[in-house]
């Protein structure tokens, strides 16, 4: 099937990647956007990092926490997330996360990038 057709996904048939401890992810890329499932267990923390990347964080159940700066270096923010809650993330804002409960969260980044915060050093 060509990229420029309709198709349909299924979350039990995309593969589960671990990049990091505590973390399971699943991630359909498209062109212009792509969409993660991502499981962030209890306990899991991603350090303050950023990417060009514009990012919602669409909270599904548990709750977790966000440390969100400013670009340029304004003071951070902490936002606290549960179900029913979606965060938005401009390019290029200083964030980082922790699981404060099991926490299932879509992640939706546009454009697309084959990383993420969770998939290399903070910076």
């Amino acid at each position: 099937m060509g990229r420029d057709e309709a198709r349909v996904h299924t979350w039990a048939s995309i593969d589960v990647d671990r990049p990091m401890d505590k973390i399971d992810r699943q991630r359909i890329i498209g062109e212009m956007m792509m969409i993660s499932r991502v499981m962030l267990h209890k306990g899991f923390v991603v350090g303050e990092h950023h990417h060009p990347n514009e990012q919602l964080v669409v909270v599904l159940s548990g709750r977790c926490r966000f440390m969100v700066g400013r670009a340029g270096g304004a003071a951070d923010k902490e936002v606290m997330l549960g179900a029913g809650q979606v965060l938005e993330l401009p390019p290029n804002v200083p964030h980082a996360c922790e699981a404060i409960e099991d926490t299932l969260i879509l992640d939706l980044f546009s454009p697309v990038s084959e990383k993420t915060g969770v998939d290399r050093a903070p910076g």
